[in-house]
């Protein structure tokens, strides 16, 4: 398994660690809070990258690859 792979794994069960949606799967939060980061200013370090890759897939209609690879894969 290459690092994009597990990334992406590590994407899919993480939860927001604060905020409006604390405890919500980053992929699960709405769309328009994203692009409220997205034009606030995403966080600095991994939270930040990652809510980064959640606005991208959410812009093309892709959250439900996160999704299938949570249910596929176990907790890392």
């Amino acid at each position: 398994m290459d690092d994009d792979q597990k990334k992406l794994i590590q994407l899919a069960h993480t939860k927001m660690p604060f905020g409006k949606y604390e405890g919500w799967y980053l992929v699960d939060i709405p769309e328009y809070y994203i692009v409220w980061y997205r034009n606030r200013g995403f966080p600095n370090g991994v939270l930040g990258q990652q809510l980064q890759l959640v606005y991208e897939l959410k812009l093309n209609g892709l959250e439900d690859l996160i999704r299938n690879i949570k249910a596929k894969y176990p907790k890392p």
